[in-house]
């Protein structure tokens, strides 16, 4: 199972830095998200600071991990994800996901209406400018006609991946029948994976592949490592705020800031719910209303619910928590905590996650 990182930095030459230190740990791909910073320029950030051996060949895979996929034109996307595939020598994953409601329609004025099919017709656009016809034209929510263009630089390679994000079945379902892989919300322990997400994900894939599927973690899987997927030509990368700290109460409290804040957004209640935390949302979300910042709801969060949703205790404790999901994902994203911390405590964080990166 390969071990990703989506590395933190108070600063871009911080970040790079980080990112620096994860391929010299062995991470196999570094993902850039998206909410205080544009995903895709501190995606070429990274890509221009890292991936050179001592041979001087590209190595660490550079991704978008998630870009939001509606508050830019699905060209746009497209020409940023060919950009940097050039910038990266062919290293780069274009990761994408829709966002909650509030977030594109109050911070970025566009519509959410109907994301599913919105989220397949931005796939849909997105391959069509990367294969760069002439004419483009795609009817649906988000529709394009360009006539007359053809991008002139050559694509570094024929297909460019696509990941798509998702929670809930359908958005799941979808990414297993339109994408290249799928990226796990950043709290996915190996329940949610078995019982809620590799269902959706077979019944996606299921339209995309005209043989059955093997059941993930089967010897007929294959082997989880990286030189063979889960499912041929599908990437599954599950995702995990990972603390380790050798105090595992300080690893714990870190943590439940992270859990804290999406236990407030309503997107999650379902999620959180159905491992038996509902009242533990609302409250979350009450504290919200009354003025609380998202960031700082973390002493709201009992430790089972740490331990459920995060990766946090003793570096022992964590590489055993990380093998869980072998066999059920093909990589899993590593995040340090970071909500509602100081810089200095995230940085440490994010160093003892690195040593552990390179331990294992």
């Amino acid at each position: 199972m390969r071990l990703d990182v989506q590395p933190w930095g108070e600063t871009m030459a911080e970040l790079v830095s980080a990112a620096r230190a994860a391929e010299t740990a062995g991470a196999g791909v570094v993902w850039a998200p998206e909410l205080h910073r544009s995903a895709f320029v501190t995606a070429s950030a990274l890509a221009a600071g890292t991936g050179k051996d001592a041979g001087g060949h590209s190595r660490i895979g550079i991704g978008t991990g998630i870009a939001l996929a509606f508050a830019r034109s699905a060209m746009l996307t497209a020409l940023a994800a060919a950009d940097l595939d050039e910038l990266s020598e062919g290293r780069f994953r274009l990761g994408l996901g829709t966002g909650v409601a509030r977030l594109n329609q109050d911070w970025h004025g566009v519509s959410f209406d109907r994301p599913l099919p919105r989220l397949r017709d931005t796939v849909a656009i997105v391959r069509a400018v990367l294969a760069g016809g002439d004419p483009i034209v795609h009817k649906g929510l988000r529709s394009i006609r360009v006539r007359g263009w053809r991008r002139p630089y050559p694509a570094v390679r024929p297909h460019l991946p696509i990941y798509l994000a998702g929670v809930g079945p359908g958005m799941v379902a979808l990414a297993g029948e339109v994408a290249d892989g799928w990226i796990a919300h950043e709290l996915c322990p190996p329940a949610e994976l078995r019982e809620r997400i590799w269902p959706a994900l077979r019944s996606g894939l299921a339209r995309s592949f005209s043989a059955g599927l093997p059941a993930a973690g089967s010897s007929s899987a294959g082997s989880s490592s990286a030189a063979a997927r889960l499912v041929p030509g599908f990437d599954v990368v599950a995702a995990a705020c990972c603390s380790v700290d050798n105090d595992a109460a300080a690893a714990r409290r870190r943590a439940a800031n992270v859990v804290g804040f999406y236990a407030s957004v309503r997107s999650y209640a379902d999620m959180f719910g159905a491992a038996g935390f509902a009242d533990v949302c609302e409250a979350a979300s009450e504290a919200l209303r009354s003025g609380r910042p998202a960031d700082s709801l973390g002493d709201l969060i009992p430790d089972a619910m740490v331990d459920a949703f995060t990766i946090a205790g003793t570096p022992a404790h964590c590489a055993a928590r990380i093998l869980e999901y072998d066999g059920l994902a093909d990589a899993i994203k590593l995040s340090p905590p970071s909500y509602g911390l100081p810089a200095d405590e995230v940085r440490h964080a994010q160093n003892r996650l690195l040593e552990l990166v390179g331990s294992m």
